[in-house]
């Protein structure tokens, strides 16, 4: 017994069929524009004629194929198909044209850019399991400068665990410190510490905790700074330094417990050394404000494939809390 052909096969052996019909009857037109048009016009007269017996006579003609209504909407364009129109109504013609039009669209319109090379989106994920407090651009940002891979965030995000996927924030600092015993002096201290004597800063904005004083701020206008006090519970109106304490517990203090004081200093003093040498910042473009020499990376020649001979090596930042991502040449 003959084994049953699967309907897959039977609808490519369709498709090829109309493939091949469309293409007998491109190459017929094409011999036909070789014509005269006075022959052409007289063959058309011809063949209307013997198509108004038809009509005469009231013969329904057979349905038309996929083909078919291919091959005349395509043949249509050339000329004004209203007056030549007889086997069915203009508005079937018509929708047989709209139908035409939306498979040309769904054709084109295909799923747009193809897949990044597979090696990268495991060099993604590994990144922010590795990294969890990571977002889509600070991990972008990093295979931009690091490795020189340009991959917008939209398509990190794709790769990205959908749990992992969080908003990143970067400010720069000048100065950090710890202490037990907070006092005014302290404060005063620190600010002495950050602000150079040639400075070019203008004004100085606090929020009106007792520990700011009207003694300090009158040493703070000492140092050639206008002081600004925020409105009472309002910690939108100093945003900028919101924003990095909000950075600073989501990417240190929350996942790391600070035993002594000296520990906290020393978690402090690293993360600080990674916010400005190795963390990508937007505001910056994106870039790092303390970039060192081999940084950033030239853009690959391949947009989204490493280079053959150098191989991805990541540094563990504050016992692994973070990584960092470089090349390195591969071993011999």
């Amino acid at each position: 017994m003959m084994q049953k052909r699967s309907p897959r096969f039977r609808h490519l052996m369709q498709l090829t069929a109309m493939q091949l019909t469309l293409v007998i009857d491109a190459m017929r037109f094409f011999r036909l524009c070789l014509r005269s048009p006075a022959s052409l016009a007289a063959e058309n007269l011809f063949l209307r004629k013997q198509l108004a017996l038809y009509q005469e006579r009231k013969v329904k003609p057979q349905r038309a194929t996929d083909t078919t209504r291919i091959a005349l909407v395509w043949l249509g364009r050339w000329f004004d198909w209203r007056q030549a129109l007889a086997v069915v109504q203009p508005k079937t013609f018509i929708r047989w044209h709209r139908r035409a039009f939306r498979l040309f669209w769904r054709w084109k319109s295909r799923p747009g850019r193809p897949q990044i090379p597979i090696e990268l989106q495991a060099l993604i994920r590994r990144m922010a399991r590795e990294n969890p407090t990571w977002g889509q651009e600070r991990i972008a940002n990093e295979l931009l400068l690091k490795l020189g891979l340009r991959v917008s965030p939209r398509t990190v995000r794709k790769y990205m665990p959908k749990r992992l996927d969080r908003g990143p924030g970067s400010r720069r600092i000048f100065h950090v410190n710890v202490t037990t015993h907070l006092a005014a002096d302290w404060t005063l201290q620190q600010l002495r510490e950050a602000i150079p004597p040639d400075h070019g800063y203008r004004f100085l904005i606090h929020d009106r905790d007792s520990i700011f004083s009207q003694a300090l701020d009158q040493r703070i206008r000492n140092l050639g700074l206008r002081v600004l006090q925020t409105p009472p519970r309002s910690p939108q109106a100093n945003a900028i330094c919101e924003r990095l304490i909000g950075t600073l517990r989501r990417e240190c203090l929350d996942c790391v417990i600070p035993l002594t004081e000296n520990h906290l200093g020393c978690l402090l003093q690293e993360w600080v050394w990674h916010y400005h040498s190795g963390r990508p910042h937007m505001s910056l473009g994106p870039g790092i404000p303390q970039p060192s020499a081999s940084l950033p990376v030239p853009l690959q020649a391949g947009r989204h494939r490493l280079p053959g001979q150098r191989r991805v090596v990541a540094q563990p930042i504050l016992g692994g809390l973070h990584y960092e991502y470089r090349l390195e040449e591969k071993a011999a």
